[in-house]
């Protein structure tokens, strides 16, 4: 996913910069993680887990069946995505956090306003991979979306509890890495760009009433 992200750049992001630069100030490698660096992951992650349940509330079968065209995610398989992602990127994070330290001596190829932006910017869209494209896992909205929660669940309640210094390790292969941090907040962007996803499909002029 992050790999994907330097892709959807584009120089309208100084705006949401500048913007945001009174959320992501400049850090230290201090352990463990920072009060301000939990409390943007608690609140980013809190956000989009309401945002998802109640984009899908009161929707009809037809409604979550709908496509705008035969190669577009319906709803329920937008949130069948999410739960079926979300638990790789979990495993991915948990197994770059348990290595040793390393940042002290790289450098993230994306800053903090990046990974934000990549939850704002749907102008330019990737093409899903890595498995995470199998969005008929599940075929019932209530469960995928229970899948997805009950994850959330466990991750929220991991960035109110966890002494990690999410700072202090990499995340990724060779040079394009980013920190653990900037991982964890992906997870809660991607969903973002979903979220938006799913509104474009509810505002289809075609969309059914009921």
């Amino acid at each position: 996913m992050y790999t994907l992200l330097k892709n959807t750049l584009r120089p309208s992001q100084v705006l949401v910069a500048a913007l945001t630069i009174c959320l992501f100030a400049a850090r230290s490698f201090a352990a463990p993680m920072s009060a301000k660096d939990r409390e943007h992951l608690l609140v980013h992650f809190e956000m989009t887990t309401q945002m998802v349940a109640e984009q899908v509330r009161g929707l009809s079968p037809a409604q979550l069946e709908y496509k705008a065209s035969p190669d577009r995610w319906s709803i329920r398989e937008v949130v069948s995505h999410l739960a079926v992602a979300e638990p790789d990127y979990w495993r991915d994070l948990q197994k770059s956090v348990k290595a040793a330290a390393d940042m002290n001596h790289k450098k993230s190829v994306n800053t903090d306003d990046d990974i934000m932006w990549y939850g704002i910017d749907r102008v330019v869209h990737t093409k899903t991979g890595g498995g995470h494209e199998k969005v008929d896992t599940y075929k019932d909205l209530n469960e995928a979306l229970g899948k997805f929660q009950a994850l959330r669940a466990a991750m929220i309640e991991y960035i109110k509890t966890t002494n990690d210094d999410l700072r202090a390790n990499s995340f990724g292969d060779g040079a394009e890495v980013i920190d653990c941090w900037q991982w964890m907040l992906e997870i809660s962007t991607h969903s973002e760009r979903h979220i938006q996803q799913i509104r474009e499909i509810r505002n289809d002029p075609s969309f059914p009433k009921k």
